[in-house]
């Protein structure tokens, strides 16, 4: 057994408080249960190993990655159990505990400034073109996790899990896309048990160019990148939610005062959706969404910071 055996198998849990009487039960998957406290140690792995068996990553290369922190923190776990150095690309456009996390398990750091701590596409493919290029260097593999289609393969799994957790009772599937790999992954899985499952992607309302608004800043870490991700498939999901950066982070401060859930910004914009997709379903239906990170890793953000918002509120 490795770290890695940690990985997957996460809780599958009811929303107690928030929902209102009437509507769709709302099963939220806690993953910030897996090894890093994120959903992504399972595309972390996922693209690792895949890299690993065709020849890609070197024994003892160097793994490269842009990221907004949780990728990275995931892929920083990997590469320590496996023996390889991982240079990430980053920005103080996003929190400290990412930075610091990733340092502890030994990855190098490379800054790319942000305007104001703003999450903008400009921000983004700044990012992308600098780990590009530290990428050329011998013995560096650069994940590249837009355009890396074994990222996908790596939520099978949870689509799985939420089948068999839920007992088959899933209508509706609510997710926010930043890669779009999470989104696509576990619903391609629950697909194969039910054919006619509803699937919701959410995005800032700031930047909602998946929902053909144009692009613009948000503060919602991890999701809407402000450009169409390349590997979106727009004609898996069924329809396009968005939820404005002060409305993610009151849910995700209702969500641990309330129902004891301690989670991100994007998880907090996962709920916010899916009670929409829930009052909308009634009684009797049942929409899954993701609890994407622990938020633990937002303590040095305004997300909770003391005073951000009154306990009863």
């Amino acid at each position: 057994m490795s770290v890695l055996d940690g990985i997957g198998n996460t809780p599958c849990v009811e929303l107690k408080k928030v929902v209102p009487s009437g509507s769709a039960r709302i099963l939220v998957k806690l993953e910030w249960a897996n090894p890093t406290g994120s959903m992504k140690d399972r595309m972390a792995r996922a693209v690792i190993e895949r890299a690993e068996q065709d020849g890609r990553l070197p024994p003892g290369g160097t793994v490269v990655e842009y990221t907004a922190g949780t990728t990275g923190v995931s892929l920083a776990l990997v590469c320590a159990a496996k023996g390889y150095r991982l240079h990430v690309v980053f920005s103080d456009a996003f929190s400290e505990e990412k930075r610091r996390t990733m340092q502890a398990l030994g990855a190098v750091i490379t800054d790319v400034p942000s305007d104001n701590r703003r999450i903008t596409q400009l921000l983004i493919k700044q990012m992308i073109e600098t780990s590009r290029r530290i990428s050329e260097q011998p013995g560096h593999w650069w994940a590249d996790q837009l355009n890396n289609h074994d990222a996908i393969s790596g939520y099978h799994a949870l689509g799985e899990e939420i089948w068999q957790q839920s007992a088959g009772q899933v209508d509706a599937f609510v997710h926010a896309v930043s890669t779009a790999h999470s989104i696509h992954g576990t619903a391609e899985a629950l697909r194969r048990h039910k054919t006619d499952l509803h699937v919701v992607a959410v995005e800032p309302a700031e930047s909602a160019v998946l929902s053909g608004g144009p692009s613009g800043a948000h503060k919602i870490e991890g999701i809407g990148i402000g450009f169409i991700p390349p590997l979106w498939r727009p004609e898996e999901v069924n329809e396009i939610l968005t939820v404005t950066t002060e409305d993610a982070k009151s849910m995700a401060r209702r969500l641990a005062r309330e129902e004891g859930i301690f989670a991100g910004t994007s998880s907090g914009a996962n709920v916010v959706a899916a009670l929409r997709i829930a009052e909308r379903l009634g009684a009797g239906a049942t929409v899954v969404t993701i609890i994407v990170d622990s938020g633990l890793r937002y303590l040095s953000t305004d997300l909770y910071r003391s005073g951000a918002e009154s306990p009863h509120s």
